[in-house]
């Protein structure tokens, strides 16, 4: 009897195995072929910066894993919106995405009053490549030396003190706001178009404080044009190792956890297995060694991300720079 029992438990465990196997391959099967022509990978920013430059990196790696072509395409203008517009509405089919900032994909709905997509509904989150924390630095003339010692500065010279920032709604706009307003110090609020610009006002000494990357103040660091005082986010970057996290100096308000990042979406609509198939391949290009250092090299904490991952991250963040944008007062049509 047992010897039935067992046999026929088997026949059972063995159909039930071929019927997913069969499913599985119909789901394969019915999936569009991709990639079938080349590749549009979008930038909404000028060339030469940063996500120009690791988007170009990254679309040499998956050039050569899907075998077709990886175009980068420059789509500046207007805070990163033009070109992200441009992937929100394209053909949903996995050949044409974004590589951006999180503020085109998640803060500008909070700042424009008028978008012309909708980030969560009209994008699907495919894979965030790396964070993006940012340097707290101030002219020499400042005489503090640690991030405690420029609460109390800025609180004890209230109004006579300016911070810079690339734009406004930026991260160094609203964590700049968040300390004016927390301290009462009635900082000055000198945006710029562009972050070299910034840091030439704050070298010049016109401004006297700003969040910076790593890639743009470590050459003036070296140099003793400008100080360090903290970094912003969880860890120290690998690139300045010597520097604390505002965390660690007992900063621990949220605007000086978070970061900004940089990540890959498509339009919505996208299949799902396409868009986990543009997700592992980004996975695998940014594990090889060359990438990481590269990476590394420009300030950027490597993500090992997902479609999942990041939109859990994604999640949680909404809320807090929701209550960042809202606090700094910033609106723009």
């Amino acid at each position: 009897m047992n010897t039935i029992f067992n046999t026929r438990r088997a026949w059972l465990g063995a159909l039930a195995s071929a019927l997913a196997l069969s499913t599985g391959t119909a789901a394969w099967a019915q999936a569009p072929a991709f990639p079938s022509k080349p590749i549009r990978l979008v930038v909404p920013f000028p060339p030469g910066g940063a996500t120009d430059i690791l988007a170009r990196l990254l679309g040499e790696k998956l050039a050569q894993a899907f075998k077709q072509p990886v175009v980068v395409e420059n789509k500046a203008g207007a805070a990163g919106i033009i070109g992200t517009d441009t992937v929100a509405k394209a053909q949903p089919d996995g050949h044409t995405l974004v590589l951006s900032l999180s503020n085109s994909l998640l803060t500008n709905q909070f700042l424009y009053e008028k978008l012309p997509y909708d980030p969560q509904r009209d994008l699907v989150r495919v894979y965030q490549i790396a964070t993006a924390p940012l340097v707290l630095v101030v002219h020499p003339s400042v005489p503090v030396k640690t991030a405690p010692e420029l609460l109390q500065y800025v609180k004890a010279n209230k109004g006579k003190l300016a911070y810079g920032s690339y734009g406004i709604g930026a991260y160094p706009h609203l964590a700049g706001a968040h300390m004016s307003l927390t301290q009462q110090a009635e900082m000055n609020h000198i945006p710029y178009k562009g972050e070299a610009p910034m840091m030439q006002e704050l070298i010049g000494g016109q401004i006297q404080m700003a969040y910076a990357s790593a890639l743009q103040a470590k050459p003036h660091l070296e140099a003793g044009k400008i100080r360090a005082l903290g970094v912003t986010g969880e860890r120290r970057m690998a690139t300045l190792p010597n520097v604390p996290t505002l965390a660690e100096q007992g900063l621990k308000d949220e605007a000086y956890r978070i970061t900004g990042w940089l990540a890959v979406a498509a339009p919505a609509g996208t299949p799902k297995p396409v868009v986990d198939r543009i997700a592992a391949e980004l996975r695998a290009a940014c594990q090889l060694p060359d990438v990481r250092s590269r990476i590394a090299a420009m300030g950027f904490e490597i993500k090992d991300s997902s479609p999942e991952a990041f939109d859990a991250v994604y999640k949680q963040e909404l809320p807090v720079w929701e209550r960042l944008i809202k606090q700094s007062g910033a609106k723009l049509e």
